[in-house]
């Protein structure tokens, strides 16, 4: 039986938080400041991390490597699971050429990429996460702008950004579920206090994503349609997470902001200044910019219904199969055939005496959205009429394609395991909560470090939504809101996330360059991060104070 200790560095907690916090400042320095690979960098990571619970947490050597298994088998499935269905559809659409009809469609809507940076990233990502999660968004909406002409490097940084404002109530709001389930505070508390601080940030995002896609100039030249997004998107999210269903926030929100910018294309399309034009001439393909959906001649093809529908079937089909999954008895069907277990070799009990969630195993074989995808998957071969040679042969190349990335996802989840189960984690956690009145500006930060770490920030709130509490009401502070600010926090660390990164690489072709990527990433959440702690300060405080729960 192992007990977690919380100040094992001779009893110091200041000590044993900085020795904690070692594997994960170096896997960043690694990716982000030496440009290492990311499989290499997470590894190396993980072998300091195994050598802190060892050595300082005095974690038997048996339960640090079951740890480790558990983390890369949890890496392979579901994570691992869920990519390779992604990218199986999409290369399925691609060889068979309806990918062509899908950038065909788009064009019709607006031949600006930067317009439908915005749809695709920003609404129809935000309804994969509502529905799915787990890097599925990342994963789909990278190749989708891939082949509508983006930079696989943009399409990525920009697919990454616009996954964070609908995390707090993705996958049919398990985060503020389980939030309300570890701090005791009710759900539809949670999710108004929640609702006063993402959708602000749901205002910006947009904006953002013009920056990334074509700097200053996208700004200047498509900032009504990056307005329209957000304030359709924050608006019903605000609603919504109010005084409706939490299950239905970001379904609400990506209709709607998806509705009004194709509303608002019918009345008016950017003003392209001559550097746009110039900037079509020299960088084709690889712009914000370039026209799509254009025949031999130049002209604007217009695709048949027919074509239309082939576009966005393989879509309608996936919205549909996670709709349907979402349901209370398609969804009690399909948890009925789960595998829970014990992972072997993992006695280990939290510093208050309690066994660790960790070490309860859940091979959710059909319930996953990996496995949805992949009947998505079946089906839309079936439709789009591909025979089952081609099918199994996409797969093939992106089991291929996949190689790398796996073992950087099983090395990242294996760290990100050794240190929960070995109590480092908790004691960088309980450092923070060390801040007395200045924890109020740390709060959200401790979300961000908990999603950044896990990669999801139900496993953000599981870690620290108690411990938000506990330090809240130590400090004077609200604990309703200290359990908000740890979701509203974890919402901008899902991109800055070694998961993530190595999802979106993975499904773009950018395997080893995921350190590039934290370095673009990082500049919008160096803008985002001081805002929402910002906010959190002033709503703890009599100036925004009222608007907390």
């Amino acid at each position: 039986m192992y007990h977690q200790p919380t100040a094992p560095l001779g009893g110091s907690l200041g000590w044993s938080a900085l020795t904690a916090a070692i594997p994960l400042l170096l896997l960043f320095l690694l990716l982000g400041v030496f440009r290492v690979r990311a499989w290499i960098a997470s590894v190396i990571g993980l072998l300091v991390a195994t050598a802190v619970a060892i050595g300082v947490y005095g974690m038997p050597f048996a339960t640090a490597v079951s740890g480790v298994a558990e983390g890369a088998v949890f890496g392979l499935f579901p994570v691992m699971w869920i990519v390779a269905n992604a990218i199986w559809v999409y290369r399925m659409t691609r060889d068979s050429g309806d990918f062509d009809r899908l950038r065909e469609a788009f064009s019709r809507v607006s031949d600006d990429r930067r317009i439908q940076g915005l749809i695709i990233a920003f609404s129809f990502g935000a309804l994969l996460e509502a529905l799915a999660g787990f890097g599925a968004p990342v994963a789909i909406c990278s190749v989708m702008l891939v082949a509508l002409g983006l930079s696989a490097m943009r399409a990525v940084t920009v697919s990454m950004i616009a996954n964070t404002v609908p995390v707090a109530w993705g996958g049919v709001g398990l985060p503020i579920i389980t939030l309300g389930q570890v701090t005791g505070i009710p759900v539809d508390t949670l999710s108004e206090a929640t609702a006063h601080l993402v959708p602000v940030l749901a205002l910006f995002v947009p904006m953002l994503l013009l920056v990334v896609l074509d700097g200053a100039r996208g700004v200047r030249e498509v900032w009504p349609a990056a307005a329209v997004a957000g304030v359709a998107f924050a608006v019903p999210q605000y609603a919504v997470a109010t005084f409706g269903p939490i299950q239905l926030v970001d379904i609400v929100a990506a209709l709607a902001s998806a509705g009004s910018v194709l509303l608002l294309t019918r009345f008016w399309q950017p003003r392209r200044s001559e550097d746009s034009v110039r900037a079509d001439v020299e960088a084709p393909g690889g712009g914000a910019l370039t026209p799509t959906g254009t025949g031999a001649t130049g002209v604007l093809t217009a695709p048949s219904r027919v074509d239309v529908f082939r576009a966005f079937a393989p879509y309608l089909v996936i919205i549909v199969l996670f709709t349907l999954s979402v349901i209370p008895s398609v969804k009690g069907a399909l948890k009925a055939s789960t595998l829970t277990f014990e992972w072997p070799g993992l006695e280990v009990r939290t510093p208050e005496g309690e066994p660790v969630a960790l070490a309860t195993y859940k091979f959710d074989w059909l319930a996953t959205p990996g496995t949805v995808l992949l009947i998505a998957g079946v089906v839309i071969a079936m439709m789009l009429r591909i025979s089952a040679r081609s099918a199994l042969r996409a797969y093939g190349q992106t089991l291929s394609q996949l190689r790398e990335a796996a073992g950087t996802v099983m090395a990242v989840l294996a760290l990100a395991y050794v240190m929960n189960l070995s109590g480092q984690t908790t004691t960088l956690g309980l450092f923070l909560a060390t801040a007395g009145s200045f924890f109020v500006v740390l709060s959200p930060l401790l979300g961000w470090f908990g999603t950044a770490v896990t990669g999801s920030d139900t496993s953000s709130n599981s870690l620290f939504g108690a411990l938000q509490v506990s330090a809240a009401q130590g400090t004077g502070m609200s604990p309703t809101l200290a359990a908000a600010a740890n979701t509203a926090g974890g919402v901008l660390g899902k991109m800055m996330s070694p998961q993530n990164l190595a999802i979106g690489a993975a499904a773009v072709g950018l395997a080893g360059r995921e350190g590039e990527i934290l370095r673009r990433v990082l500049l919008a959440s160096a803008v985002l991060v001081p805002a929402l702690c910002l906010l959190v300060y002033l709503q703890s405080t009599p100036v925004l104070g009222w608007l907390v729960p």
